[in-house]
């Protein structure tokens, strides 16, 4: 079940939701929010369900381990082991008996698991609670229900925001939602769904058809508009998800961490990664990162820590060389805009020409290097994506390829590429300029703002059940993850 379904949006979500509200006592809405998780997740994984549960028992088990202090540091080792190895066996098999077949020296069978959904988040959420026991930064919960319904609550179970314990404990001990919080919360909800049906669907519309193109259709133009179409489909997709999981945090009482931050106005790598996917590059700085030493043990080796915290967060998105290559090249511009001679110029270039300014230099000056800096984030994740969305590291290429290099003009990537540019899709990718910009810190000076954002929702709502209704093309991006 996708919180971008019918099922969803007119049985599950106000079945639950109603309940919510109508039930007495924290103890009795804590249980309707487990049931209805499981059963969400049972939904579409009936089997792996079981799988989830035994996780947040065993992550459960660990934290009460950890508490002790005889057995302190062997709990935490055996719950980094257990968590990282459920990873291995599930997400990673696959990929490292191919690696090794690759080879020659040895022929493995090739495990045919399929991959349970949202096992990377829940994973990693559970392991944030044993780490964050173990370091006293929280207090082993001694009630089973109160972390699966941590681990488990369904807005945020299968593809984040990545959730600290420490973030919402009391809130399961105690909420309340008021009707002011529940209305919010339903426009978040709302904004986050427009986002992913009316942009993202229209956007992977496009980039799927080029993406699946013979190779031989593709030039400079069909290169571009698939790029730039999968830019807006990842932003939009993962973004709107977030959002439709906060708001319905907010409408249950749970109230979680902002996950995006308008990355693609980024002026650096730096930056983008300050805004893009923030629970994520958190718990890689947080559980990675800083104890591998951080920047506290030299050059050298600060280098070595973030090639290795980006190797990881590219394989953490998948079992793919394309993944892992993606992870390092944000690594390479990462340790580039670290120590390239120019760094103090990007550095204010990213400040903005305000702060410029006060410094008593030249506005102009500044506003030109926020722009060149603007360019260079955009085009450099730009490139990246297209890494990332390609099956093979062989297409990502060809991609790359063809959009610096591709002005060749045959009638079949001639034909491609103006059978993208509908009316429909020109205007949403106009849309999608505009929406992926804080166009809403301006909006919300305008008088009349709280009555043209229900206006905008309940237009927005009845658009998606209309589009929703009438297709059957709903991916999820970050699902497979």
């Amino acid at each position: 079940m996708v919180f971008s379904s019918i099922t969803f949006l007119s049985i599950f979500l106000p079945a639950v939701f109603l309940l919510h509200r109508i039930l007495p006592g924290i103890k009795l809405k804590n249980a309707l929010l487990i049931a209805a998780s499981l059963v969400f997740y049972a939904y579409g994984e009936p089997i792996y369900v079981c799988l989830m549960v035994a996780s947040s028992l065993m992550n459960y088990c660990m934290g009460l381990v950890v508490s002790r202090p005889a057995w302190k540091k062997a709990g935490v080792i055996a719950a980094v082991a257990l968590n990282l190895g459920l990873l291995a066996v599930f997400k990673y098999a696959g990929f490292l008996a191919e690696l090794v077949n690759a080879t020659g020296l040895v022929r493995l069978p090739v495990p045919q698991i399929a991959l349970p959904i949202g096992i990377s988040f829940f994973t990693f959420q559970a392991l944030s609670y044993v780490i964050d026991v173990y370091r006293g930064s929280v207090q082993a919960q001694k009630n089973y229900a109160k972390v699966l319904l941590y681990i488990s609550f369904f807005p945020q179970l299968i593809a984040g925001p990545i959730v600290k314990y420490h973030d919402i404990e009391k809130e399961i001990e105690d909420r309340h939602a008021t009707a002011e919080d529940a209305a919010r919360g339903m426009r978040r909800f709302i904004a986050g769904l427009s986002k992913k049906v009316l942009i993202s669907n229209v956007m992977a519309l496009t980039a799927d058809t080029l993406f699946a193109a013979e190779a031989g259709s593709i030039n400079v133009l069909t290169a571009w508009i698939a790029a730039v179409s999968y830019l807006f489909q990842i932003y939009f997709d993962f973004s709107g998800y977030s959002d439709m999981a906060l708001g319905m945090g907010e409408m249950f009482g749970f109230h979680f961490r902002e996950n995006f931050q308008y990355p693609y106005v980024s002026c650096s790598i730096r930056e983008f990664w300050r805004r893009w996917h923030m629970s994520l590059s958190g718990w890689f700085r947080e559980y990675l990162y800083f104890p591998l030493g951080g920047n506290r043990k030299g050059r050298a080796r600060t280098v070595l820590n973030k090639f290795i915290v980006f190797f990881c967060t590219g394989l953490w998105h998948g079992a793919n060389v394309t993944f892992v290559v993606w992870g390092l090249y944000h690594g390479f511009f990462l340790m580039l805009e670290e120590y390239w001679p120019g760094r103090r110029s990007q550095k204010e270039a990213s400040q903005g020409a305000a702060a410029v300014s006060e410094r008593g230099k030249n506005a102009g000056s500044g506003m030109a290097l926020r722009f060149l800096g603007h360019i260079y984030a955009l085009l450099v994740v730009t490139v990246g994506f297209v890494i990332f969305r390609a099956d093979t590291m062989g297409q990502g290429l060809l991609f790359i390829r063809e959009m610096f290099t591709g002005f060749h003009f045959e009638p079949a990537a001639m034909s491609l590429a103006v059978r993208q540019l509908t009316p429909l899709y020109l205007f949403v990718l106009a849309v999608s300029a505009v929406a992926s910009a804080p166009v809403k810190r301006c909006l919300e000076k305008c008088r009349g703002y709280e009555t043209l954002t229900w206006i905008a929702s309940l237009a927005g709502l009845v658009l998606c059940i209309l589009s929703l209704s009438g297709s059957t093309y709903n991916p999820f991006i970050y699902f497979r993850f």
